[in-house]
């Protein structure tokens, strides 16, 4: 099985994860802060943007692999890929220090746990 559809996903997420790593980096040399966010509000945002993605998107495309081993068609697939991508994509953007409830921001958040949701249900279904 080559997971094609899954790598589609993992390749968008990937690049979303290097565009904000970079961004988190190029904030870090403007700065001079090495560790941590140094009290700097921009830097801390940016840092929780690129953390959030990371710690999300790894169980997602797990559980999307999962669902393609086990012969999820390519259609739900597909489905499940793009509310992820969609879902991320508002949240980095809803993401604010200053608006803790931002419509982006929940919807992102939702829309992630929605998708992991399609998957394990699909997953579990059989048991």
């Amino acid at each position: 099985m080559s997971f094609q559809i899954t790598a589609l996903y993992a390749s968008i997420l990937t690049v979303m994860v290097i565009v904000l790593a970079n961004v988190v980096s190029a904030k870090r040399g403007r700065s001079g802060i090495s560790i941590l966010d140094g009290g700097d509000a921009d830097l801390a945002l940016w840092m929780r943007r690129h953390g959030n993605l990371v710690e999300n998107a790894p169980l997602a495309l797990l559980l999307m692999a999962f669902c393609e081993a086990r012969g999820l068609g390519p259609t739900w697939l597909h489905a499940i890929g793009i509310v992820l991508i969609a879902s991320r994509a508002l949240h980095l953007v809803g993401l604010d220090a200053k608006r803790v409830t931002s419509p982006l921001r929940i919807a992102g958040g939702v829309g992630t746990q929605l998708a992991m949701l399609a998957a394990a249900a699909y997953l579990l279904w059989p048991y």
